[in-house]
């Protein structure tokens, strides 16, 4: 029953998408890339919500807040106010432009070479961070969660590989041959079962806790392990409360404003008008993130303690825990389209990185739209199964995925969005300074958490070993050794826009940058996107203020 429910949902989101995409002329650029520039803003906020949710963010959130409670939600109701950011300053001038890519806008503000430098940071970090990094997590999730290695009769490491080759091939038959709609259009339909599936876990969980009683449970909770709920972290904590006004809004404008895999969506609204409506409903939906996200890891630890060996197993032994074996198969179902989403957005947006902005530049200059789509293809084939072969080899990684992802991230994410920020708030800073700010901002981000950090910090621990500190003061030394990661990203991303206005100053370009309307889509703002945007930074502060000390006591 569990494996019929698991097949007929899959099975059924690819027949809505194969039903909806049909039509879709998919052998030109608008047509592949951006799904002939038509998504309309309920498809952008699904789509939008769902590539970014999957089981790195599943597992990995609630494990971090096993460990150190309600504070991680930083990750989930600060992306809202950045999707507000994005929607009102950032779409409108992507959409003017008729951008495909973010690295399109580099190429007229600065020059070819920027934007393929651009396009290549966003396809290594594709590459070897995010997609395989997706393939893995997904593929530890599911193999834990439905115990594949008794199922298929395989051994840890198997499982891993078959569920990695499993996801990798659909994803890829999604994102290679279907294009951004066919994407678009299944990841609407997972996120409303992701959704419904994700709020059960949390719901079943509180009813185990309060006896069958929700707000029980949730009173429970509460009672029990109030410390849990302050929202404002310390310095050792995974996010500093003073991280939220440095780095954290960086990473979160960044992700929701210009990375490819994300934007791709918005850019492909039928009108701005969608494009916004879209934003700002997924910003909405984004504040409820912690009841799926933040949640179901704090009752794993009232239930469970700290008896679990790996903060990651929260989520799933407590999936297996509280859950009704009737819903096994849809929730791996809903699991699986989650997993998928992620793959197959990234895939899809490297897929249109290396087509537009390498293929049409530098191998075949008079391609049409046709070959450009073909080589596309031919790329995301490539790719994924280079991703299918890195992914199980993470098993020997040690550190957390979740936190090395995000770390990792630092080397592409502050150089592209430094370039892109001063791009578009200045007029005459030239090519010159976006090419020196994007490899500043690399090889001094590298040396610092690379090179810098492990010497200092393994220094001060071993300093204060040497001295018989151990427990929780040992672990303030080693949190106030070296800045925390996001710190220094808002420092070196301060230095490098004063080297962009500097040079900009020096050497400012012969003419004033102008964006150019191209008339791709009406470009017509919501008359209400500001209005409803700062209500949702009210929310997302009413939030902070709620599990502050203040009020929780």
């Amino acid at each position: 029953m569990q494996l019929f429910t698991f097949l007929g949902f899959t099975i059924l989101v690819g027949v809505i998408a194969y039903l909806s995409t049909r039509n879709t002329k998919e052998d030109s650029a608008d047509g592949y890339f951006l799904g002939g520039r038509s998504l309309t803003a309920g498809v952008i906020a699904g789509s939008l919500l769902l590539t970014n949710l999957s089981t790195e963010q599943i597992v990995g959130l609630n494990g971090g807040a096993y460990k150190e409670g309600i504070l991680v939600m930083a990750w989930e109701t600060l992306a809202a106010i950045a999707m507000v950011v994005t929607a009102v300053f950032l779409l409108p001038r992507y959409l003017t432009g008729g951008l495909t890519t973010v690295p399109q806008f580099l190429g007229t503000r600065y020059d070819k070479t920027t934007k393929t430098i651009a396009s290549a940071l966003f396809l290594s970090g594709y590459v070897v961070v995010l997609l395989p990094i997706v393939l893995y997590s997904g593929a530890v999730a599911f193999s834990s969660m439905f115990d594949l290695p008794t199922l298929l009769g395989l051994t840890r490491i198997q499982s891993i590989w078959a569920a990695v080759w499993g996801i990798g091939i659909i994803g890829s038959i999604y994102a290679v041959f279907g294009g951004l709609k066919a994407v678009a259009v299944s990841d609407t339909v997972n996120a409303v079962g992701l959704l419904i599936g994700g709020i059960m876990i949390p719901l079943f969980g509180l009813a185990h806790i309060g006896d069958g009683s929700i707000s029980a449970g949730f009173s429970e909770l509460m009672t029990s392990h109030p410390e849990r709920f302050n929202s404002l972290g310390d310095s050792k904590a995974s996010v500093p409360f003073s991280t939220i006004f440095t780095g954290m809004m960086l990473v979160q404008v960044f992700y929701w404003g210009t990375n490819q895999a994300i934007i791709q969506r918005a850019l492909a609204a039928k009108n701005l008008q969608e494009g916004q409506k879209g934003l700002i409903l997924a910003s909405f939906v984004k504040i409820l993130g912690p009841l799926i996200l933040v949640i179901p890891g704090m009752i794993a630890f009232h239930i469970f303690g700290d008896t679990l060996a790996k903060p990651d197993e929260a989520y799933p032994k407590l999936v297996s825990e509280v859950l009704p074996a009737s819903l096994v198969g849809f929730f791996a179902a809903v699991l699986f389209g989650a997993i998928l989403s992620s793959f197959n957005s990234a895939l899809n947006s490297s897929v249109t990185l290396f087509g537009v902005d390498i293929y049409k530049e530098y191998f075949n200059t008079a391609a049409s739209e046709k070959q450009v789509v073909k080589a596309g293809k031919t790329f995301g084939v490539i790719l994924a199964f280079l991703a299918m072969f890195i992914a199980p080899l993470i098993d020997y990684v040690k550190d957390g995925l979740f936190a090395y992802l995000q770390e990792v991230n630092g080397c592409y994410s502050i150089p592209i969005l430094t370039i892109i920020v001063v791009g578009y708030l200045t007029k005459r800073v030239p090519a010159l300074a976006a090419k020196v700010a994007v490899f500043s901002g690399v090889i001094l981000y590298a040396i610092s958490q690379f090179v810098l950090k492990p010497h200092l910090v393994g220094k001060a621990v071993a300093k204060a070993e040497a001295a018989g500190i151990t427990g929780t003061e040992l672990e303030y030394i080693e949190a106030g050794a070296y800045p925390h990661f996001l710190h220094v990203m808002a420092i070196l991303f301060t230095i490098n826009v004063i080297i962009m206005l500097v040079i900009g100053k020096l050497k400012p370009r012969e003419v004033d940058y102008k964006i150019k309307y191209t008339k791709q889509v009406d470009i017509t703002p919501w008359k209400y996107v500001k209005h409803v945007g700062l209500m949702v930074c009210v929310i997302v502060i009413g939030i902070y203020i709620y599990f502050s000390p203040l009020v929780m006591g």
